[in-house]
């Protein structure tokens, strides 16, 4: 490869300089990284390990030292991308009145109350990338014009709070638990006046100027966010919209297109990418391409007098059942299989319970049916999602349950007593975002059997391969299996009584 390529080479002589600290976890052995021309980089700087479409190694700064913001435009000098570096926004940027923003840094940031392991991150390079790109609109917006969409664990947020003093941000997070992670991060580094929660509506955008979104893997649920921004931002708002590599599909410029005028695809750097998004297209229509799905006709109008088709519905003919999902909901408006298998013997469910718990509830299916088939009981069904929350109360009132059924968006099921339930069912996730986890089945389980009262029964449906049947005997008590087809498997566990030990 040439000096200009981008490339990282060995060096067979002693070079015109060398990074200072070209040694750092996972770096290639005996590597070193040559610049033979400008400005050495700063001593704090390392040559970032991933590599992107947009050319080598980025510079990051370790610990100990302020972190220097990378700006669009750079140059390449010698055998790898040096990127222009400016200094953290204490006069470049920084809000009149606002404090600087001291020792704040992204690797404090944790992902508590949500699962923590060694593979999963609070912030990734997709959270940098988009707060780089968004770095001049965000210097120049006012308190309030600012919103934040999808944000994982306050990466975003605060990071723009603080190296950028943005205040006055809205912010929407699906999972309660990102909500939590990001008060908690908030309070540690000092920003919770930064920004205030808000729900999937019109007024999380209303007159929104800038917003940051972490593009959600789900088509719909990009065409719900797109098409209220649209509809109720302000005409000339920008969309910044990041994500990693992996996920990203050429269906979402669809998508966004169908609610936008312009969508431009930046470099990619340490596999992560943006889209600069803008002009609200009046004359979009509303909805994914090749969708027909009707607007409500109770929902509120935009700015061009468009409808939102949110929640959609359908019906299941062969459960007799409505299913009613926004954008964000698994499954959307389908069943899917792990459900209706657990619905072909879900009536041996502990036929005498007077209540139940729907962990995980998603649309509500599950609490729609226990509701529809058992009128005595009374049912809690409890997610984490906000679209699930949402789109479970319009199945309930769809099917004329609503009555006997309370929907509650809670981590797992941290707001119902010990010992309070008869019967529990779940159907768990084995996905933690992007990644294979059992953290989150495993946390499902462990509060089931502190809810569960003793003798308790807990219903739970997963994939065959994922063998949960040990951690369902450890964690609740003697677990047996009900049904098995080809791909999932059924048990029943029963809350051992801990005086006991059965």
């Amino acid at each position: 490869m040439t000096a200009g390529s981008g490339a990282r080479t060995r060096s067979t002589r002693v070079p015109d300089r060398i990074c200072a600290n070209a040694s750092w976890p996972g770096a290639p052995s005996r590597e070193r990284i040559v610049c033979t021309s400008g400005p050495p980089p700063p001593r704090w700087c390392r040559p970032s390990t991933s590599r992107s479409d947009a050319g080598g190694g980025s510079l990051t700064a370790t610990s100990g030292r302020p972190r220097p913001l990378e700006v669009a435009g750079t140059s390449r000098t010698g055998g790898h991308r040096c990127p222009r570096q400016v200094p953290r926004p204490t006069g470049r940027g920084r809000k009149e009145g606002v404090a600087d923003p001291g020792d704040f840094s992204f690797e404090r940031l944790r992902r508590r109350p949500d699962v923590e392991a060694p593979n999963l991150f609070a912030v990734d390079a997709a959270d940098r990338l988009l707060l780089d790109t968004a770095a001049d609109a965000l210097t120049s917006a006012a308190p309030g014009e600012v919103v934040v969409i999808g944000d994982n664990y306050g990466g975003l947020t605060l990071g723009a709070a603080a190296l950028y003093g943005v205040r006055g941000m809205r912010v929407h997070q699906d999972p309660v638990t990102a909500e939590r992670a990001l008060a908690a991060n908030a309070a540690g580094s000092g920003l919770a006046d930064a920004f205030e929660s808000f729900d999937l509506v019109p007024g999380l955008v209303d007159g929104a100027n800038v917003v940051l979104l972490r593009l959600p893997r789900s088509l719909d649920a990009l065409a719900e966010v797109a098409q209220l921004v649209a509809a109720h931002a302000s005409a000339d708002v920008t969309v910044y919209a990041g994500g990693m590599v992996k996920h990203l599909t050429r269906a979402m410029n669809d998508v966004l297109l169908a609610s936008f005028a312009s969508v431009r695809a930046g470099l990619a750097r340490q596999k992560a990418r943006v889209l600069t998004v803008e002009g609200a297209a009046p004359e979009g229509r509303l909805g994914l391409p090749g969708d027909e799905a009707p607007a409500d006709p109770a929902a509120p109008e935009g700015r061009f007098g468009r409808q939102s088709e949110w929640p959609r519905r359908e019906y299941h003919a062969d459960l007799g059942l409505w299913v009613c999902a926004h954008g964000a909901a698994f499954a959307g408006t389908s069943i899917d299989i792990g459900t209706r298998f657990l619905l072909t013997v879900l009536a041996a469910a502990r036929p005498d319970a007077r209540t139940a718990i729907d962990l995980g509830c998603g649309t509500g299916v599950i609490a729609a049916s226990l509701a529809r088939a058992r009128p005595g009981i009374h049912v809690i069904a409890t997610d984490q999602s906000a679209a699930a929350v949402a789109s479970a109360r319009e199945t309930m009132l769809a099917n004329g349950v609503a009555d006997r059924v309370d929907v509650v968006r809670d981590d797992a099921l941290s707001a119902q007593p010990a010992s309070s339930a008869e019967l529990i069912v779940v159907n768990p996730p084995f996905h933690i975002g992007a990644a294979v986890h059992a953290g989150a089945a495993l946390k499902l389980f462990d509060d089931a059997a502190r809810v569960l009262e003793p003798g308790g029964e807990l219903w739970a449906v997963w994939n065959s391969h994922l063998g949960y049947r040990t951690p369902l005997e450890r964690i609740v008590g003697p677990t047996t299996q009900v049904a098995r087809n080809a791909k999932f498997t059924v048990t029943r566990s029963v809350r051992r009584n801990e005086s006991s030990g059965r």
